[in-house]
This record gives C-alpha cells, structure tokens and sequence, in this order.
C-alpha cells in the first residue's frame, strides 16, 4: 500500500510539472563565447536548484564536451539515425548538469532532412516535463536549423563582444529572429567586456538600432567582464564558475543566473517547445 501510495505521488508531480523553460544561446559568428556561456550559465541555473538540461545543438561542430571535459560514448547523430534513444546519451555533467552532446565534423548533422528533423524533435519532446530549464547551444550563425531552435524557444540569448564585427553580426542575428515573427523574445548579453561600461554602450548601440529600423525590444541580458581567469579555465577543460567560483566573470555568471531566475514565467497551458519547433519546420 504505501509502495502503491509512492508510486501515484510521483505520478502526480510528473503530471503536474509544468514544460521546461527553454533558453536558446545564440551568436553571429564563432568566438564570442557562446558555448562557454551556455556551459556556465546551466551549472549557474543548476546550483540555484534547478534541474537543468544542457544540449549542444549547434548541429555538426558540437564542442561541449571538450569545454566541460567530458567523453560521451553516444551522440544525437545515434539519436537521428535510430541507433539510439535520447534517454542512451543523456549524461550526468559536472554539478548535476544533464548534458546531451552532440556530434562534430558530420556534415549530415549540419543539415537534416524534414524525416531526421522529426524524428529528433519527437525523442526530444518527452523531456520537457522531466526539468525546469532546458539550455540549447545553438550553432553560430544564421542556418535554418539555429533560426527553428530560436524561434521556438522561450527566450534567445544573442552573446556578442565589443568588437564591431561581433556587433554587426549580433544585429544580423536580431533582426532575423525578429523579421516576420511576432512574440520573439530576444536579450543581448555582452561578453568581454572590459567594463559596466562598455557593455552598456554595445547593448544601447544594438538596442536602439532594433528599436529604430525594426520596431522591436531587445532586453538587457548584462554582461561578462573579460577575465584571464577564463582563460585558464579553458586550458583546464573546465568551466570557470567552478574553476575559479570568486573571479569577476563567475560573479557575472551568478548575476546571469540570478537575472534568468527572476525572469521565469510561463503560463500554464503554454505550447511546448518541441511542439512549436515542429510546427516551425513542418
């Protein structure tokens, strides 16, 4: 009886979990940081007690495993081709992080076919009411595969740095997200920065250009200040909130974190992501 009794309380909090809060990282273009930020900010969302799930979708030059030091066995590309189930290449990440990898140098996972695509999204839907917040990190650029992951998500993060083409190929990014879309939530976080102060000027920069010439908001997400203690992390293979948990750029990660936290509303009956990422292929 109280098995029995065990067993329907579980079911009910299963039953009752509303769908994961899906954030989308996002960048116009390769070295900004974007898998280093998606990295820490999930361990950040983790350690503030959520169950987090963090998937390298950036399909076909997937590198998380490299940032966060880990070997997965098995990859989406098994996933797609039917080898195997989504739950066979989930694996436990560092600080209780749920990580799914994904497969690099495969040109085919760069570029699904309309079967593949459904196949992914229906092993992947199960998960939503499995954790609070599922982080993507998406390929850099402009694809049709970044664009669906965006577009189907509650929020994209679009990560630049100060320098004019990080910021030039940012707004690329905001304004296809945005172009032809209602509802779209897009935040900007700055990362290198050297100060508050630069990062508020890059955020302005873009943000008043959004508002100007495509009528949209584009929310503050902050910033990174740049830290040669991210550096070392990298060498380490280890992601620098638990590298160097008391350096500037953690401090920045928590306050990330912290902002994401204090963000998260979904209503109740809300579509769920796999199922908008369906309809946006199909």
């Amino acid at each position: 009886m109280i098995v029995d009794q065990a067993e329907k309380l579980r079911l009910m909090v299963r039953e009752s979990r509303k769908n994961a809060r899906v954030l989308a990282v996002a960048s116009g273009k390769g070295g900004v940081g974007k898998t280093h930020v998606a990295a820490n900010l999930a361990i950040c969302l983790a350690a503030s007690g959520k169950e987090v799930l963090l998937v390298d979708a950036d399909l076909g030059l997937a590198n998380l495993d490299i940032i966060l030091n880990v070997k997965a066995r098995h990859t989406l590309a098994q996933v797609i081709s039917g080898e195997r189930t989504l739950e066979e290449v989930i694996l436990k990440g560092p600080a209780g992080v749920r990580l799914i990898c994904g497969a690099s140098g495969l040109t085919q996972m760069a570029d699904l076919n309309e079967f593949q695509r459904q196949r992914l999204l229906q092993e992947m839907s199960r998960l939503e009411r499995q954790v609070d917040v599922i982080v993507l990190d998406t390929g850099a650029g402009i694809t049709r595969n970044v664009l669906s992951f965006c577009d189907a998500s509650d929020q994209t993060l679009v990560v630049t740095t100060p320098e004019p083409t990080s910021i030039t190929d940012a707004y690329a990014v905001v304004k296809c997200l945005t172009q032809n879309r209602s509802g779209v939530k897009v935040s900007l976080l700055v990362n290198m920065a050297q100060s508050r102060q630069e990062a508020k000027s890059v955020y302005q920069r873009i943000a008043g250009v959004a508002q100007k010439f495509l009528s949209v908001i584009v929310y503050d997400a902050g910033y990174i200040l740049r830290d040669d203690h991210v550096v070392e992390a990298v060498k380490q293979r280890e992601p620098v909130v638990l590298a160097y948990p008391r350096c500037q750029a953690s401090l920045c990660f928590m306050a990330l974190a912290g902002k994401w936290n204090r963000s998260a509303e979904v209503a109740a009956e809300q579509d769920g992501f796999f199922k908008k990422v369906v309809n946006w292929f199909f």
